[in-house]
């Protein structure tokens, strides 16, 4: 195994390597990226999946969740939770999603990273403002930009998005059915 040059900094510590992952993503602020984690440790990036299969397991059935997008994890309560987590924070429902904003929304789940000239080609409408509405409400942002004329903006769904539906990870997106028009 090669090392990554931080043993000397590697802090004595009597916790388990899924202990110390959960004590950094509990305070956490925002999503962290694996090669982070690993760093902060003084592990392989490698040492930490292990680690997070072990939270995982160890939080089936309990309030929290480890929520994963690519490389980069943060820790959630679980959906479940939700309406019980609202009700003591005090929040209230900001109103429902337009059906143009579920169908702007869906095409970015499932076809991300995606333009919003791809996005109109599929809709076949606008979809500045829409979209414009999806970034605000924190369930799509802007993940990068085509190295090609224009550079236009490449949009991806969020960790707030993957919150707000209850799946921890893009992979549990229920499958598409194959829709052929007759």
């Amino acid at each position: 195994m090669e090392s990554n040059g931080n043993d000397t900094d590697r802090i004595e510590t009597t916790l388990s390597l899924p202990a110390q992952v959960e004590a950094l993503l509990f305070v956490a602020t925002e999503a962290v990226s694996l090669e982070r984690l690993a760093e902060v440790l003084s592990v392989e990036t490698e040492e930490i999946e292990p680690a997070l299969l072990i939270l995982n397991q160890e939080y089936a059935g309990r309030g929290m969740r480890i929520q994963r997008k690519g490389r980069r994890v943060q820790m959630v309560t679980a959906p479940e939770a939700s309406e019980l987590v609202r009700r003591f924070l005090g929040l209230e429902l900001t109103g429902r999603l337009s059906p143009a904003a579920l169908e702007t929304l869906a095409i970015v789940a499932y076809r991300q990273p995606v333009t919003r000239a791809q996005i109109e080609a599929i809709r076949g409408v606008s979809s500045d403002s829409v979209l414009r509405t999806l970034v605000n409400r924190g369930l799509v942002e802007e993940v990068g930009r085509l190295d090609q004329a224009g550079r236009p903006a490449i949009f991806g769904t969020t960790f707030d998005f993957m919150q707000q539906f209850g799946i921890s990870s893009l992979d549990q997106l229920p499958p598409l059915r194959d829709l052929s028009i007759a």
